[in-house]
């Protein structure tokens, strides 16, 4: 009797070791001059007392300079914008602080993010130039609640851009001194590793979910019979969204990679003056946006053995 070899069948991927393997841990970290100050308690009780409020049931703060001066705004730009690349090339990880990179973007990250430290020191110039100005239109604007004390004598030292590319790995001498605790750690971070996959595919679906209710509820409806304006950013950022998914996704969901391949044809090609201007074009578009919508809803869900949490540390999102 002849015995047929079955072939084996292959061993589903894990996504969390595809993770694990593809990325490091990075941290973006920035300091900024805090600028507001809590009142005394006797000032407190001044406030209060004009609104007839007990102290105790009022908390108040005094704002110690002018952040919407163009000069400041330019500094704060530039830390917002760091930010922004940040969590642009990298997805949740379930440590606070702590976010996953692709290790062969490292580079394209740090040539980046030199480019806006590098910015931020004339920006800084500029606003040291002005910090007396500002300093002074704060003592009028304050009045008896100006404290000098406040100010640091220079504003350009308070602020700065850095990251780190932390270890999230047991470290190697552990192996050998406790095989046991190494041992631990490693199956803690597998677990780690395991819950950002589900926190990656959470955050793109609830970022997607949000562009496409912005978009369908722009196209779906009217002002005084009018058609509701929506910028050519709504179909931009669609756009952007589908080239970091394509860099940052593992395939770790059949089901949200089909969505966001929906969601993707629907818009191929539209020119966003067209689909202001064609009534048609509109109704089509934003049906097919509610039906994404609802295909998303479905996925934000908790899955079993997953810990979600789309509040990661900056709040949530990718």
């Amino acid at each position: 009797m002849t015995t047929l070899a079955l072939p084996a069948l292959p061993s589903p991927t894990d996504f969390s070791v595809e993770l694990r393997q593809q990325t490091a841990a990075v941290r973006l970290h920035t300091a900024a001059l805090g600028t507001r100050r809590k009142l005394s308690k006797g000032q407190t009780a001044e406030a209060a007392a004009a609104f007839g409020a007990s102290s105790d049931s009022v908390s108040a703060f005094k704002r110690l300079l002018d952040t919407k001066d163009p000069a400041y705004r330019a500094v704060t730009t530039l830390q917002s914008r760091a930010t922004g690349l940040w969590r642009g090339m990298t997805v949740p990880y379930p440590e606070p602080g702590i976010r996953l990179i692709r290790k062969d973007r490292v580079g394209d990250f740090e040539d980046a993010a030199r480019d806006l430290q590098s910015d931020l020191a004339p920006a800084l110039d500029t606003l040291q130039g002005v910090y007396r100005e500002l300093r002074d239109r704060a003592e009028r604007d304050l009045g008896e609640l100006f404290n000098a004390s406040d100010y640091p004598d220079r504003i350009d030292g308070s602020f700065r851009i850095w990251w780190d590319f932390p270890s999230v790995e047991p470290p190697d001498y552990l192996r050998t001194l406790n095989p046991a605790l190494w041992q631990r750690q490693h199956d803690l971070i597998a677990g780690q590793f395991s819950q950002a996959v589900g926190m990656m595919e959470q955050a793109f679906a609830a970022e997607l979910a949000g562009m496409v209710e912005h978009l369908a509820e722009r196209l779906g409806g009217d002002d005084d019979g009018k058609p509701k304006v929506f910028r050519d950013s709504a179909i931009e950022n669609l756009r952007d969204f589908f080239g970091r998914f394509a860099d940052l996704s593992i395939g770790s969901s059949a089901e949200l990679e089909a969505v966001v391949q929906s969601a993707q044809d629907l818009v191929s090609g539209i020119d966003p003056k067209r689909l202001r201007r064609s009534a048609d074009l509109r109704e089509h578009v934003a049906q097919g946006m509610a039906g994404i919508r609802e295909s998303l809803d479905d996925l934000m869900v908790d899955r079993p053995g997953r810990a979600i949490d789309l509040d990661d540390e900056e709040g949530g999102g990718l």
